[in-house]
C-alpha cells in the first residue's frame, strides 16, 4: 500500500497540520506560557520548595491533575467547533479518509503541544539535580503520568467538542466531565464511604492513580486505566462525528438504520470491553516497576530473606477504622497494598487480614486485652462542627505464640511545616513490618532448641590447668562447667564438641601457642601470688573463635555466658549491645539526653547500660558502644581493651571537646574521655582542634530586628562551619555510609592514623570537604552582624580531614607490658577475711593480642548523638535529625554482619535534603528558572517563525518557476 494512503501517513499529516495551526496563532504560546508560569508559581510559592528543603520535584506534579483539567479543555474546545464554524467539517464528512484518522490526528496534535510544554519544564528538575541529589526515577515516571493524564483529558475534550457547537459550552462541559473523574477519587468523596467503597472510588478517579505513578511506581493497571479512558473517548469522538453523516430515515428496517445500530453496538462493545478490562487487570498486583533509586515501594530481598525462614504460617492483621482522620485515610490503601505484597512474597506462609475492630466487638476485645491495641483519639473538624474520633491504625504480626504490634507512632511520620500545613506520611512501613517479623521469628526460635539455628559444628575448648594448680573456687567452677556442657552436648545432637586442654603439658607447647595466637597469659590471684595457672574458655568454628568471659565463677553466670556465645554463631537471635554513656555528674546534660539513640537501638537489639566499673564487659555483649565517654579510669579502660582483645568491636564517639547547651547559651569546654592514650596506642589520634567546613548545615538562631520602632524576632538559618555537611565525603564503597544521603557532623575534630601500624587496616568512612580548615578557639557562638548574617573565612591551610574511620586487625593490648589492673596487693587481714567470707577470688590476666576480627570504629564528634544536638541540626523542620542515629545503627549492623535490614532502611523516608542556601541565592535560583523556561519558549517560537518563513519562500520560488 502506498505511504500516502496509509493510516499512519494520514494521522501524521493531520497532526502536523494541527500543530502548524496552533503555532501560527497565539494559542500555542498562550497555552505553553500559562502552563509553565502556573507550574513554576505552584512549585516555588504554592508548595514552598525551599521551605520543604527536599531535593525533588514532586510539588510540580501535585497540582497537575487540576491544572490539566482547564488547560486541556481550553486547548480542545475549538478543534471541532471551529471546523463547524468555518464549514470544513463537511470536508471531513465527505472525505475518503476514515473519520478516526482525523480524530487520532487531532489528538496527537494536541499531545505534541502538551509535550512541548512539558519539555520546557525539564529545566526545573535539571537545575534541582545541580543543587541536590535528585532521584530521577520519580521524575521520569511523573512526566509519564502527566502525559497519560493529559491524554485522557485531551480525549475527553475532543469528544465534548465534537458534540458541541459552541466553544464556551465545550470548555465548560469538558472541564466538568474531567473534573468528575478527578473529584470522585479525592478524600472529599472517599471519606463518605468505608474502606472498600473508598478504594473503589480511588480506582475510578484519575488523581489517585496519578499520585501512585508520580511517587515512582509504574503499574500496568494504572497505565491501562489511562489508555482505556483515552481510547473510550476517542471512540466516542469518532461515533459523534459519524452521527453527523447519517441521514434521517423513516424506514426503520432500511440498511442505513441497521448500519447505524451496528455502529452503536460496536462502539458500545468497544467502550465496555475497554473499561471492564480494568476489573480483570485489577487482580494482578505484580505488573509494576519501582523506579525509585532505593526501590522504596517494592518488597526487598532482605524482607524475602526473613520470609523464607518462616516454618509456620505468619499472621499480619491490620486494624483500621472506617471513620478516621482525613489525613490518615489515604494511607490505609498504601498499607494494604504493601501487605498484599507480603502475602504474595510469602507464597502461602503469610496470611493477611484487614479488619475494623469497631465493627467486630470480639476482635476489638481481643485487640484490647490480648495484644494491648487501643484506638487513638483524633480531633476532626469541618466548617460546621468539631469532634473527637477514636480510630485504629495498627498492625499485628503474630508467629506462633509470639507477636509484635505496630501503632500510629511506629508507622506514621508527621511533618508540621506550619499550623495550616501538616504533612502525614508513612515513615517506612516495610522496614517496620520486616523488623516485627524478624523480632517474632527470633523470639519464636529462642524459645526452642538453642542449636536449631546453628549452621555448623561448634567446639568448646577449655585451656585449664590441672586441678592441683587451680584455686579451690576455680576447681569447683570447673565441675559446674562440665555439668553444664554435658547438658548442652545432649541438647546439641552432635553439633557441640567439648575439649579440655592443659596448657602446661608437653613442655608448655600449648601455652606458647595460645599466647601467640590469642594472647592468653598465665593468671594469678594477686600481684604477690607465686602460683600461676590457666583458665580460659573458648567457643569456636573453623572461621571464628570467641572467648567466654569469666564473671563470678558460678554455674548461673557460666550458663548465661556460654549461651550468649552460642547465639553469636546462630541466626535468628537478638544481638546485644553494651552502651557506655556519661553520668550526670560528668556531663552538662542529664544522662537521658541520648534517649533517641537508645530507642532506635532497642527497636532491633538488646541494650545493656554498662559502666565498666568492675573492669569487664558483660559476657552477653556482642558490641561495645562508647557514647561521649568521660574520664575513664584504668579499670574501665582495661575492660574496653580486653573486650577488643577478645575479638570484639568497640564503637566510640568521642572528641577532646564537649558542648554545653544551657538556657539559650552555647559554650564549649575541653573534655577528656580517658581513651586518648589507648587510641594512640592503636594508631588513632584525635587532634585538639575543631573542623570548620564551608560546606555546612545551617544553624537556627533567633535574631531580633528593629522594624519601624518595633522589635521583631525571627528564626534565621545561619551559615555555621562547625556543622560539617558531609555528602561527597561519605565512603560510597562501604555499607555503613553508602546508604546515607547526607550526614551532619557537629563540632568534630580531625583524626590522624598511624600509617606505620602495618598489622592494622584503616578504612575511612567520613571525610570533610577539601576546603575545610581547623580552629582551636572554644568560642563557638555564631557571629552575627547587624544585618543578621554570619561571615566565616578560612584561617590557615585548608585540607580534607578524616572524621570517621574503621581500624581492624591484630591489635596489641595497651596493657601488654603491665599487670592487670584487676589484681591488687593484699590490703590486709580485713580484705582477706572478706574474701574468705564471700568464698570468692580475684583472678586477673592480660590478653595481649587480639584476633583478626577485632575492630575499633571511631567517630570524632563527642555530641552528635545527643537529643538536643539532633534537634539543633534538624534546623527549622520541627523533626529530629535521624541520619546520625542511622550511622550508628548501620555501624552496629555491619559489625554484627546483620546487613539485611540495612538495605531496607536505606529505602526509608529519609528526605534528600538540599544544601544550605542564602535567601538571595534562593531568589537567584528561582528567577533563573523563570528566565530559563521562558527563554526556551521564545527559542521555540523564533525557530518556528523562521521555519514558516523558509516554507513561504520555497512556496513562492515554486510559484515563480
Amino acid at each position: 500500500m502506498p505511504l500516502k494512503s496509509s493510516a499512519l501517513f494520514n494521522i501524521f499529516r493531520i497532526a502536523k497540520k494541527e500543530v502548524s495551526l496552533f503555532f501560527a496563532s497565539p494559542i500555542a504560546y498562550l497555552f505553553i506560557g500559562a502552563f509553565v508560569a502556573i507550574t513554576l508559581f505552584i512549585f516555588f510559592w504554592g508548595e514552598a520548595f525551599f521551605a520543604r528543603n527536599i531535593a525533588d520535584v514532586r510539588p510540580m506534579f501535585e497540582w497537575m491533575p487540576v491544572l490539566l483539567i482547564f488547560l486541556c479543555a481550553t486547548l480542545t474546545m475549538k478543534l471541532w467547533s471551529e471546523e463547524r464554524r468555518s464549514g470544513t467539517v463537511e470536508y471531513v464528512h465527505t472525505s475518503s479518509v476514515p473519520l478516526w484518522h482525523f480524530v487520532v490526528g487531532k489528538f496527537f496534535g494536541c499531545l505534541v503541544l502538551l509535550s512541548v510544554a512539558l519539555l520546557i519544564t525539564l529545566a526545573l528538575p535539571i537545575t534541582v539535580s545541580f543543587i541536590g541529589e535528585l532521584d530521577w526515577g520519580p521524575v521520569i515516571s511523573g512526566y509519564l503520568a502527566v502525559l497519560l493524564l493529559g491524554s485522557a483529558y485531551l480525549a475527553i475534550g475532543l469528544a465534548v467538542s465534537a458534540k458541541s457547537h459552541n466553544q464556551i459550552v465545550s470548555l465548560i462541559s469538558a472541564s466538568f466531565i474531567s473534573g468528575i473523574f478527578f473529584v470522585i477519587g479525592t478524600p472529599v468523596i472517599t471519606d463518605m464511604f468505608g474502606h472498600q467503597g473508598a478504594e473503589l472510588l480511588r480506582q475510578l478517579g484519575t488523581g489517585a492513580r496519578f499520585e501512585d505513578i508520580t511517587r515512582g511506581v509504574i503499574d500496568a493497571r494504572d497505565l491501562y486505566y489511562y489508555l482505556s479512558l483515552t481510547l473510550v473517548f476517542l471512540a466516542l469522538n469518532t461515533y459523534f462525528l459519524e452521527q453527523e453523516r447519517w441521514a434521517k430515515s423513516a424506514d426503520k428496517a432500511s440498511k442505513k438504520v441497521r448500519y447505524h445500530k451496528q455502529w452503536q453496538l460496536i462502539t458500545a462493545l468497544l467502550c465496555v470491553n475497554l473499561l471492564t478490562a480494568n476489573l480483570w487487570l485489577g487482580q494482578l498486583s505484580s505488573l509494576r516497576i519501582d523506579t525509585t533509586a532505593g526501590k522504596q515501594y517494592s518488597i526487598s530481598d532482605a524482607t524475602k530473606f526473613y520470609i523464607e525462614q518462616l516454618q509456620e504460617p505468619l499472621l499480619i492483621r491490620g486494624y483500621f477504622s472506617q471513620k478516621t482522620h482525613p489525613l490518615l485515610s489515604p494511607l490505609v490503601p498504601q498499607v494494604q497494598d504493601l501487605l498484599n505484597e507480603y502475602e504474595v512474597a510469602g507464597n502461602g506462609r503469610i496470611r493477611v487480614e484487614i479488619v475494623d475492630p469497631q465493627q467486630s466487638p470480639e476482635l476489638e476485645e481481643q485487640a484490647n486485652n490480648q495484644f494491648g491495641i487501643s484506638p487513638v483519639p483524633f480531633q476532626v473538624a469541618d466548617r460546621y462542627q468539631s469532634s473527637i474520633v477514636s480510630s485504629y491504625f495498627n498492625l499485628l504480626v503474630q508467629y506462633g505464640d509470639e507477636y509484635q504490634t505496630l501503632g500510629f507512632s511506629d508507622l506514621i511520620e508527621v511533618n508540621n511545616h506550619s499550623p495550616s500545613n501538616i504533612e502525614v506520611l508513612l515513615r517506612n512501613p516495610e522496614h517496620d513490618i520486616t523488623r516485627a517479623i524478624k523480632t517474632v521469628l527470633r523470639d519464636y526460635q529462642s524459645a526452642g532448641n538453642l542449636f536449631d539455628t546453628v549452621k555448623q559444628s561448634l567446639t568448646f575448648t577449655g585451656y585449664v590447668s590441672a586441678s592441683d594448680k587451680l584455686p579451690p573456687v576455680l576447681s569447683e567452677f570447673r565441675a559446674d562447667i562440665e555439668e553444664k556442657l554435658s547438658q548442652l552436648t545432649q541438647q546439641a545432637n552432635g553439633m557441640l564438641f567439648v575439649n579440655f586442654i592443659e596448657p602446661e603439658a608437653n613442655q608448655g607447647q600449648v601455652a606458647q601457642q595460645i599466647a601467640d595466637e590469642f594472647g592468653f597469659q598465665p593468671m594469678a590471684t594477686s600481684l604477690l601470688a607465686n602460683e600461676q595457672f590457666y583458665f580460659y574458655l573458648t567457643l569456636s568454628t573453623p572461621e571464628q573463635v570467641i572467648q567466654i568471659p569469666l564473671d563470678d565463677f558460678t554455674a548461673d553466670s557460666f550458663s548465661r555466658n556460654v549461651e550468649a556465645a552460642i547465639k553469636r554463631f546462630a541466626s535468628g537471635f537478638t544481638k546485644t549491645v553494651a552502651v557506655v554513656k556519661p553520668s550526670t555528674a560528668s556531663y552538662s546534660m542529664p544522662s537521658t539526653s541520648f534517649s533517641q539513640l537508645e530507642r532506635m537501638l532497642e527497636a532491633e537489639l538488646n541494650v545493656i547500660n554498662e559502666d565498666l566499673t568492675d573492669g569487664s564487659v558483660t559476657g552477653e555483649a556482642d558490641i561495645l558502644l562508647l557514647v561521649a565517654p568521660s574520664s575513664l579510669n584504668e579499670k574501665q579502660l582495661f575492660a574496653v581493651d580486653q573486650f577488643l582483645m577478645k575479638g570484639g568491636t568497640v564503637i566510640a564517639a568521642t572528641s577532646p571537646y564537649k558542648v554545653n547547651l544551657m538556657a539559650r547559651n552555647l559554650s564549649m569546654s575541653n573534655h577528656s574521655s580517658g581513651l586518648e592514650a589507648w587510641l594512640k596506642h592503636h594508631g588513632l589520634t584525635i587532634e585538639n582542634t575543631l573542623v570548620m567546613d564551608p560546606s555546612n548545615a545551617a544553624f537556627p538562631l533567633p535574631v531580633t530586628r528593629n522594624v519601624g520602632g518595633f522589635q521583631l524576632q525571627e528564626m534565621r538559618m545561619l551559615d555555621y562551619p562547625y556543622f560539617a555537611d558531609i555528602r561527597q565525603g561519605l565512603n560510597q564503597e562501604h555499607l555503613v555510609t553508602s546508604q546515607l544521603p547526607q550526614l551532619t557532623m557537629p563540632w568534630a575534630s580531625p583524626i590522624k592514623v598511624d600509617k606505620d601500624a602495618t598489622a592494622i587496616a584503616f578504612t575511612p568512612l567520613i571525610k570533610s570537604s577539601a576546603q575545610a580548615w581547623t580552629s582551636t578557639s572554644l568560642d563557638i557562638m555564631p557571629k552575627v552582624d547587624q544585618l543578621g548574617n554570619t561571615s566565616y573565612s578560612a584561617q590557615g591551610d585548608t585540607a580534607q580531614h578524616l572524621l570517621g574511620v574503621i581500624a581492624q586487625g591484630r591489635f596489641t593490648s595497651y596493657f601488654a607490658d603491665q599487670e592487670s589492673p584487676l589484681l591488687a596487693a593484699d590490703n590486709g587481714a580485713e580484705e582477706a577475711e572478706q574474701k574468705t567470707e564471700n568464698e570468692s577470688v580475684d583472678v586477673g590476666s592480660v590478653i595481649k593480642r587480639a584476633p583478626q576480627s577485632a575492630r575499633i570504629i571511631l567517630f570524632s564528634a563527642n555530641d552528635f548523638l545527643q537529643d538536643q544536638v539532633l534537634r539543633l541540626t534538624a534546623g527549622l523542620s520541627q523533626t529530629d535529625y535521624l541520619n546520625s542515629l542511622q550511622l550508628v545503627v548501620n555501624t552496629i549492623d555491619w559489625s554484627l554482619e546483620d546487613t539485611a535490614l540495612m538495605s531496607i532502611r536505606s529505602r526509608s523516608n529519609f528526605n534528600r535534603t538540599l544544601p544550605p542556601m542564602e535567601q538571595n541565592q534562593q531568589l537567584l535560583w528561582e528567577y533563573g528558572n523563570y528566565l530559563l523556561s521562558f527563554s526556551l519558549l521564545l527559542t521555540i517560537a523564533f525557530w518556528l517563525r523562521q521555519r514558516r518563513k523558509s516554507q513561504q519562500r520555497r512556496y513562492l520560488t515554486w510559484l515563480t518557476q
